[in-house]
Protein backbone atom coordinates (compact mmCIF):
# COMPACT_ATOMS: atom_id res chain seq x y z
CA UNK A 1 0.00 0.00 0.00
CA UNK A 2 2.81 2.43 0.86
CA UNK A 3 4.47 1.78 -2.47
CA UNK A 4 1.24 2.42 -4.38
CA UNK A 5 0.74 5.73 -2.64
CA UNK A 6 4.30 6.83 -3.54
CA UNK A 7 3.78 6.01 -7.22
CA UNK A 8 0.68 8.11 -7.25
CA UNK A 9 2.52 11.09 -5.77
CA UNK A 10 5.31 10.76 -8.33
CA UNK A 11 2.78 10.70 -11.16
CA UNK A 12 1.15 13.86 -9.88
CA UNK A 13 4.54 15.60 -9.66
CA UNK A 14 5.39 14.55 -13.25
CA UNK A 15 2.08 15.85 -14.54
CA UNK A 16 2.64 19.20 -12.82
CA UNK A 17 6.12 19.55 -14.30
CA UNK A 18 4.77 18.73 -17.77
CA UNK A 19 2.18 21.46 -17.53
CA UNK A 20 4.82 23.90 -16.33
CA UNK A 21 7.03 23.08 -19.34
CA UNK A 22 4.09 23.57 -21.71
CA UNK A 23 3.33 26.98 -20.19
CA UNK A 24 6.98 28.05 -20.45
CA UNK A 25 7.16 26.82 -24.08
CA UNK A 26 4.09 28.83 -24.95
CA UNK A 27 5.59 31.94 -23.32
CA UNK A 28 8.87 31.48 -25.25
CA UNK A 29 7.07 31.11 -28.57
CA UNK A 30 4.88 34.10 -27.77
CA UNK A 31 7.83 36.31 -26.87
CA UNK A 32 9.75 35.16 -29.97
CA UNK A 33 6.76 36.02 -32.13
CA UNK A 34 6.59 39.50 -30.64
CA UNK A 35 10.32 40.06 -31.29
CA UNK A 36 10.13 38.84 -34.91
CA UNK A 37 7.06 40.96 -35.52
CA UNK A 38 8.75 44.07 -34.20
CA UNK A 39 11.89 43.42 -36.29
CA UNK A 40 9.88 42.81 -39.44
CA UNK A 41 7.84 45.94 -38.88
CA UNK A 42 10.97 48.02 -38.44
CA UNK A 43 12.49 46.57 -41.63
CA UNK A 44 9.35 47.28 -43.63
CA UNK A 45 9.22 50.85 -42.35
CA UNK A 46 12.88 51.35 -43.23
CA UNK A 47 12.41 49.88 -46.71
CA UNK A 48 9.43 52.02 -47.60
CA UNK A 49 11.11 55.09 -46.12
CA UNK A 50 14.22 54.48 -48.25
CA UNK A 51 12.10 53.87 -51.35
CA UNK A 52 10.18 57.05 -50.72
CA UNK A 53 13.44 58.92 -50.29
CA UNK A 54 14.87 57.35 -53.45
CA UNK A 55 11.77 58.20 -55.42
CA UNK A 56 11.89 61.70 -54.09
CA UNK A 57 15.60 62.07 -54.97
CA UNK A 58 15.07 60.58 -58.45
CA UNK A 59 12.19 62.90 -59.04
CA UNK A 60 14.22 65.89 -57.94
CA UNK A 61 17.22 64.78 -60.02
CA UNK A 62 15.04 64.15 -63.05
CA UNK A 63 13.44 67.52 -62.55
CA UNK A 64 16.86 69.16 -62.21
CA UNK A 65 18.15 67.47 -65.39
CA UNK A 66 15.03 68.50 -67.29
CA UNK A 67 15.29 71.97 -65.84
CA UNK A 68 18.99 72.25 -66.70
CA UNK A 69 18.34 70.96 -70.22
CA UNK A 70 15.55 73.47 -70.62
CA UNK A 71 17.81 76.23 -69.32
CA UNK A 72 20.61 75.08 -71.63
CA UNK A 73 18.29 75.08 -74.63
CA UNK A 74 17.25 78.61 -73.82
CA UNK A 75 20.81 79.87 -74.21
CA UNK A 76 22.31 80.93 -77.50
CA UNK A 77 24.50 77.76 -77.63
CA UNK A 78 22.26 74.65 -77.39
CA UNK A 79 23.34 71.60 -75.38
CA UNK A 80 25.55 69.24 -77.41
CA UNK A 81 24.06 65.82 -78.03
CA UNK A 82 26.67 63.03 -77.97
CA UNK A 83 25.97 60.00 -80.15
CA UNK A 84 28.24 57.30 -78.78
CA UNK A 85 27.28 54.94 -81.62
CA UNK A 86 27.92 57.45 -84.38
CA UNK A 87 28.53 55.82 -87.75
CA UNK A 88 30.97 58.57 -88.72
CA UNK A 89 33.12 58.00 -85.63
CA UNK A 90 33.12 54.26 -86.31
CA UNK A 91 34.04 54.28 -89.99
CA UNK A 92 36.22 57.43 -89.99
CA UNK A 93 38.14 57.92 -86.69
CA UNK A 94 38.41 61.64 -85.98
CA UNK A 95 42.08 61.41 -85.00
CA UNK A 96 44.77 58.76 -84.69
CA UNK A 97 45.30 59.06 -80.94
CA UNK A 98 44.22 56.11 -78.83
CA UNK A 99 45.40 54.04 -75.85
CA UNK A 100 44.73 50.58 -77.27
CA UNK A 101 47.33 47.89 -76.69
CA UNK A 102 48.56 46.03 -79.76
CA UNK A 103 46.32 43.05 -78.94
CA UNK A 104 43.29 45.32 -78.57
CA UNK A 105 44.21 47.21 -81.73
CA UNK A 106 44.65 44.05 -83.82
CA UNK A 107 41.34 42.65 -82.54
CA UNK A 108 39.52 45.87 -83.43
CA UNK A 109 41.19 46.06 -86.85
CA UNK A 110 40.41 42.41 -87.67
CA UNK A 111 36.68 43.12 -88.04
CA UNK A 112 35.53 42.48 -91.59
CA UNK A 113 31.85 42.97 -92.47
CA UNK A 114 30.19 40.16 -94.41
CA UNK A 115 27.76 42.58 -96.00
CA UNK A 116 29.38 43.83 -99.20
CA UNK A 117 27.28 46.98 -99.57
CA UNK A 118 28.19 50.00 -97.45
CA UNK A 119 25.49 52.04 -95.66
CA UNK A 120 27.32 55.25 -96.57
CA UNK A 121 28.76 56.77 -99.77
CA UNK A 122 32.22 55.16 -99.79
CA UNK A 123 35.08 56.55 -101.84
CA UNK A 124 37.88 53.95 -101.70
CA UNK A 125 41.14 55.42 -100.47
CA UNK A 126 44.80 54.44 -100.58
CA UNK A 127 46.52 54.35 -97.18
CA UNK A 128 50.13 55.55 -97.41
CA UNK A 129 51.94 54.08 -94.40
CA UNK A 130 55.36 55.58 -93.62
CA UNK A 131 57.69 53.57 -91.39
CA UNK A 132 60.41 56.07 -90.49
CA UNK A 133 63.35 56.66 -88.16
CA UNK A 134 62.22 60.26 -87.68
CA UNK A 135 62.26 63.15 -90.20
CA UNK A 136 60.76 62.88 -93.68
CA UNK A 137 63.32 64.53 -95.98
CA UNK A 138 61.07 64.14 -99.05
CA UNK A 139 57.96 65.63 -97.46
CA UNK A 140 57.85 68.60 -99.91
CA UNK A 141 57.85 66.13 -102.82
CA UNK A 142 55.10 64.04 -101.24
CA UNK A 143 53.03 67.14 -100.46
CA UNK A 144 53.20 68.09 -104.12
CA UNK A 145 52.23 64.53 -105.05
CA UNK A 146 49.17 64.55 -102.74
CA UNK A 147 47.98 68.09 -103.61
CA UNK A 148 44.29 68.35 -104.61
CA UNK A 149 43.58 64.63 -104.03
CA UNK A 150 42.66 64.75 -100.34
CA UNK A 151 39.52 62.59 -100.57
CA UNK A 152 41.42 59.70 -102.16
CA UNK A 153 44.17 58.99 -99.62
CA UNK A 154 45.07 58.64 -95.95
CA UNK A 155 48.52 59.00 -94.34
CA UNK A 156 49.89 57.08 -91.35
CA UNK A 157 53.28 57.69 -89.73
CA UNK A 158 55.10 55.24 -87.45
CA UNK A 159 57.99 57.17 -85.91
CA UNK A 160 60.12 56.75 -82.77
CA UNK A 161 57.78 57.22 -79.77
CA UNK A 162 59.48 60.43 -78.62
CA UNK A 163 59.64 62.02 -82.07
CA UNK A 164 57.32 64.90 -82.93
CA UNK A 165 56.79 65.82 -86.58
CA UNK A 166 56.61 69.60 -86.76
CA UNK A 167 54.54 70.53 -89.81
CA UNK A 168 51.99 73.18 -90.64
CA UNK A 169 48.32 72.47 -90.16
CA UNK A 170 47.83 72.68 -93.92
CA UNK A 171 50.16 69.74 -94.57
CA UNK A 172 48.58 66.34 -95.29
CA UNK A 173 51.09 64.94 -92.77
CA UNK A 174 49.69 67.07 -89.94
CA UNK A 175 48.34 64.95 -87.07
CA UNK A 176 49.03 61.66 -88.84
CA UNK A 177 51.43 60.05 -86.34
CA UNK A 178 50.02 56.85 -84.87
CA UNK A 179 50.76 55.60 -81.33
CA UNK A 180 54.17 54.05 -82.02
CA UNK A 181 56.71 51.91 -80.22
CA UNK A 182 60.45 51.39 -80.42
CA UNK A 183 61.75 49.69 -83.58
CA UNK A 184 65.01 47.88 -84.17
CA UNK A 185 65.85 47.15 -87.80
CA UNK A 186 66.42 43.40 -88.26
CA UNK A 187 64.40 42.45 -85.18
CA UNK A 188 60.81 41.34 -84.79
CA UNK A 189 59.98 44.85 -83.56
CA UNK A 190 60.05 45.85 -87.23
CA UNK A 191 57.32 43.33 -88.10
CA UNK A 192 55.35 44.61 -85.09
CA UNK A 193 55.54 48.15 -86.48
CA UNK A 194 54.34 47.02 -89.92
CA UNK A 195 51.29 45.30 -88.45
CA UNK A 196 50.66 48.31 -86.19
CA UNK A 197 50.53 50.56 -89.24
CA UNK A 198 48.18 48.18 -91.02
CA UNK A 199 45.88 47.92 -88.00
CA UNK A 200 45.61 51.68 -87.52
CA UNK A 201 44.89 52.18 -91.21
CA UNK A 202 42.22 49.44 -91.15
CA UNK A 203 40.24 51.42 -88.57
CA UNK A 204 39.15 53.70 -91.41
CA UNK A 205 36.70 51.67 -93.48
CA UNK A 206 37.29 53.84 -96.53
CA UNK A 207 40.88 52.63 -96.87
CA UNK A 208 40.97 49.96 -99.59
CA UNK A 209 44.67 49.69 -100.48
CA UNK A 210 47.68 49.84 -98.14
CA UNK A 211 51.23 50.71 -99.22
CA UNK A 212 54.26 50.55 -96.90
CA UNK A 213 56.92 53.21 -97.49
CA UNK A 214 60.08 54.49 -95.82
CA UNK A 215 61.50 57.99 -95.44
CA UNK A 216 63.82 57.25 -98.40
CA UNK A 217 60.96 56.36 -100.79
CA UNK A 218 59.70 58.60 -103.59
CA UNK A 219 56.77 58.38 -106.07
CA UNK A 220 57.77 58.06 -109.74
CA UNK A 221 54.27 58.59 -111.17
CA UNK A 222 51.61 61.19 -110.36
CA UNK A 223 48.77 60.52 -107.93
CA UNK A 224 45.99 59.78 -110.48
CA UNK A 225 48.16 57.11 -112.12
CA UNK A 226 49.04 55.51 -108.78
CA UNK A 227 45.46 55.61 -107.54
CA UNK A 228 44.00 54.08 -110.70
CA UNK A 229 46.69 51.39 -110.75
CA UNK A 230 46.13 50.30 -107.14
CA UNK A 231 42.35 50.64 -106.86
CA UNK A 232 41.91 48.87 -110.19
CA UNK A 233 44.15 45.93 -109.28
CA UNK A 234 42.63 42.53 -108.54
CA UNK A 235 45.78 41.46 -106.67
CA UNK A 236 48.01 42.63 -103.84
CA UNK A 237 51.67 43.38 -104.55
CA UNK A 238 53.79 41.41 -102.09
CA UNK A 239 57.05 39.92 -103.30
CA UNK A 240 57.13 36.23 -102.39
CA UNK A 241 59.61 33.77 -103.89
CA UNK A 242 61.55 30.64 -103.04
CA UNK A 243 65.23 31.41 -102.50
CA UNK A 244 67.23 28.14 -102.31
CA UNK A 245 70.38 29.83 -100.97
CA UNK A 246 71.47 30.33 -97.38
CA UNK A 247 69.81 33.77 -97.53
CA UNK A 248 66.44 32.14 -98.17
CA UNK A 249 65.90 28.51 -97.24
CA UNK A 250 69.01 28.74 -95.09
CA UNK A 251 67.08 30.94 -92.67
CA UNK A 252 64.32 28.37 -92.16
CA UNK A 253 64.10 26.92 -88.64
CA UNK A 254 63.00 23.28 -88.47
CA UNK A 255 61.39 23.98 -85.09
CA UNK A 256 58.55 25.54 -87.07
CA UNK A 257 57.49 22.04 -88.11
CA UNK A 258 54.82 20.76 -88.54
CA UNK A 259 53.08 24.12 -88.95
CA UNK A 260 55.46 25.57 -91.55
CA UNK A 261 57.34 23.24 -93.89
CA UNK A 262 60.48 24.07 -95.83
CA UNK A 263 58.74 23.99 -99.22
CA UNK A 264 56.31 26.67 -97.96
CA UNK A 265 59.09 29.03 -96.85
CA UNK A 266 59.29 32.28 -98.83
CA UNK A 267 61.31 35.48 -98.98
CA UNK A 268 60.41 38.93 -100.27
CA UNK A 269 60.81 42.67 -100.04
CA UNK A 270 59.62 44.35 -96.88
CA UNK A 271 57.94 47.14 -98.88
CA UNK A 272 54.55 45.67 -99.70
CA UNK A 273 51.20 46.85 -101.04
CA UNK A 274 47.98 44.99 -100.31
CA UNK A 275 44.22 45.16 -100.59
CA UNK A 276 41.97 45.49 -97.55
CA UNK A 277 41.02 41.81 -97.23
CA UNK A 278 44.67 40.71 -97.25
CA UNK A 279 45.61 43.38 -94.69
CA UNK A 280 42.83 42.09 -92.45
CA UNK A 281 44.17 38.53 -92.73
CA UNK A 282 47.63 39.74 -91.68
CA UNK A 283 46.51 41.57 -88.53
CA UNK A 284 44.15 38.71 -87.61
CA UNK A 285 46.86 36.04 -87.60
CA UNK A 286 48.20 34.98 -84.23
CA UNK A 287 49.42 31.40 -84.66
CA UNK A 288 51.99 31.92 -87.41
CA UNK A 289 52.94 35.36 -86.20
CA UNK A 290 53.94 33.86 -82.85
CA UNK A 291 55.85 31.04 -84.58
CA UNK A 292 57.96 33.60 -86.44
CA UNK A 293 58.39 35.66 -83.31
CA UNK A 294 59.76 32.61 -81.48
CA UNK A 295 61.91 31.00 -84.15
CA UNK A 296 62.80 33.64 -86.79
CA UNK A 297 65.74 35.47 -85.24
CA UNK A 298 68.95 36.81 -86.81
CA UNK A 299 70.12 35.77 -89.31
CA UNK A 300 66.42 35.23 -90.06
CA UNK A 301 64.63 38.54 -90.58
CA UNK A 302 60.85 38.48 -90.02
CA UNK A 303 60.18 41.51 -92.23
CA UNK A 304 61.55 39.55 -95.22
CA UNK A 305 59.87 36.21 -94.48
CA UNK A 306 56.71 36.41 -92.36
CA UNK A 307 54.23 38.05 -94.76
CA UNK A 308 55.63 36.37 -97.93
CA UNK A 309 55.43 32.93 -96.27
CA UNK A 310 52.01 33.48 -94.71
CA UNK A 311 50.46 34.68 -97.97
CA UNK A 312 52.07 31.84 -99.90
CA UNK A 313 50.53 29.32 -97.49
CA UNK A 314 46.99 30.71 -97.28
CA UNK A 315 46.24 33.54 -99.72
CA UNK A 316 48.60 33.08 -102.65
CA UNK A 317 45.78 33.43 -105.18
CA UNK A 318 45.28 37.03 -104.02
CA UNK A 319 48.89 38.04 -104.59
CA UNK A 320 50.77 39.19 -107.71
CA UNK A 321 54.06 37.95 -106.19
CA UNK A 322 55.94 41.14 -107.03
CA UNK A 323 56.72 44.50 -105.49
CA UNK A 324 55.83 47.90 -106.94
CA UNK A 325 58.74 49.67 -105.16
CA UNK A 326 61.92 49.78 -107.23
CA UNK A 327 65.27 49.27 -105.49
CA UNK A 328 68.81 48.65 -106.76
CA UNK A 329 70.59 45.57 -105.37
CA UNK A 330 73.20 45.46 -108.14
CA UNK A 331 75.98 46.64 -105.83
CA UNK A 332 75.66 43.55 -103.63
CA UNK A 333 75.85 43.50 -99.83
CA UNK A 334 73.15 43.63 -97.14
CA UNK A 335 71.80 47.06 -98.17
CA UNK A 336 70.64 48.44 -101.54
CA UNK A 337 72.31 51.31 -103.35
CA UNK A 338 71.56 54.83 -102.09
CA UNK A 339 71.24 57.62 -104.64
CA UNK A 340 72.46 61.14 -103.94
CA UNK A 341 71.39 64.36 -105.63
CA UNK A 342 74.12 64.10 -108.29
CA UNK A 343 72.66 60.76 -109.42
CA UNK A 344 69.15 62.11 -110.02
CA UNK A 345 68.66 62.91 -113.68
CA UNK A 346 65.73 62.79 -116.10
CA UNK A 347 67.16 59.68 -117.72
CA UNK A 348 67.57 57.94 -114.37
CA UNK A 349 63.96 58.56 -113.31
CA UNK A 350 62.70 57.51 -116.74
CA UNK A 351 64.68 54.26 -116.46
CA UNK A 352 62.77 53.45 -113.25
CA UNK A 353 59.41 54.33 -114.78
CA UNK A 354 60.05 52.18 -117.82
CA UNK A 355 63.06 49.91 -117.50
CA UNK A 356 62.29 47.78 -120.54
CA UNK A 357 60.82 44.84 -118.64
CA UNK A 358 57.26 43.57 -118.54
CA UNK A 359 55.24 42.44 -115.54
CA UNK A 360 51.76 41.08 -114.91
CA UNK A 361 48.89 43.40 -114.04
CA UNK A 362 45.45 41.80 -113.69
CA UNK A 363 46.76 38.78 -115.64
CA UNK A 364 47.96 40.92 -118.55
CA UNK A 365 51.44 42.20 -119.39
CA UNK A 366 52.34 45.84 -118.78
CA UNK A 367 55.50 47.96 -118.85
CA UNK A 368 54.40 49.96 -115.78
CA UNK A 369 55.84 47.81 -113.00
CA UNK A 370 57.13 50.27 -110.37
CA UNK A 371 55.15 53.16 -108.88
CA UNK A 372 57.68 54.05 -106.14
CA UNK A 373 61.44 53.90 -105.73
CA UNK A 374 64.09 53.83 -103.03
CA UNK A 375 66.71 54.38 -101.64
CA UNK A 376 67.32 58.14 -101.97
CA UNK A 377 69.47 60.44 -99.82
CA UNK A 378 68.11 63.82 -98.60
CA UNK A 379 70.35 65.60 -101.11
CA UNK A 380 68.13 64.21 -103.90
CA UNK A 381 65.17 66.38 -102.86
CA UNK A 382 65.96 69.50 -104.92
CA UNK A 383 66.66 67.74 -108.23
CA UNK A 384 63.55 65.57 -107.71
CA UNK A 385 61.41 68.69 -107.20
CA UNK A 386 62.87 70.12 -110.40
CA UNK A 387 61.91 66.98 -112.32
CA UNK A 388 58.52 66.30 -110.73
CA UNK A 389 56.45 68.39 -113.16
CA UNK A 390 58.28 67.46 -116.35
CA UNK A 391 59.05 63.78 -115.76
CA UNK A 392 56.69 62.53 -113.05
CA UNK A 393 53.82 64.85 -114.04
CA UNK A 394 52.94 66.34 -110.66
Amino acid sequence: MARGRGDKEDAEKYTGLLKLVQVLSFLVVFVAGIIIGLATSAHINTYFSSQAQLFSTSTVTSFQVSSNKANCNQTQAPCPEIDYLSMDAFIHPMNLTHKLSDDELFWRASMMPYKKEYPFPRVPKVAFMFLTRGPLPFMPLWERFFKDHEIFFSIYLHTPPDYYLNVSTSSPFYGRQIPSQRVEWGSFLLADAERRLLANALLDFSNERFILLSESCIPVYNFPTVYKYLIGSTYSFVESYDDPTRYGRGRYNRKMLPHIKLYQWRKGSQWFEMRRSVATYIVSDTKYYNLFKKYCKPACYPDEHYIPTYLNMFHGSLNANRTITWVDWSMGGPHPAKYEGVNVTEGFIQSIRNNGTLCSYNDELTSVCYLFARKFAPSALEPLLNLSSTVMNF
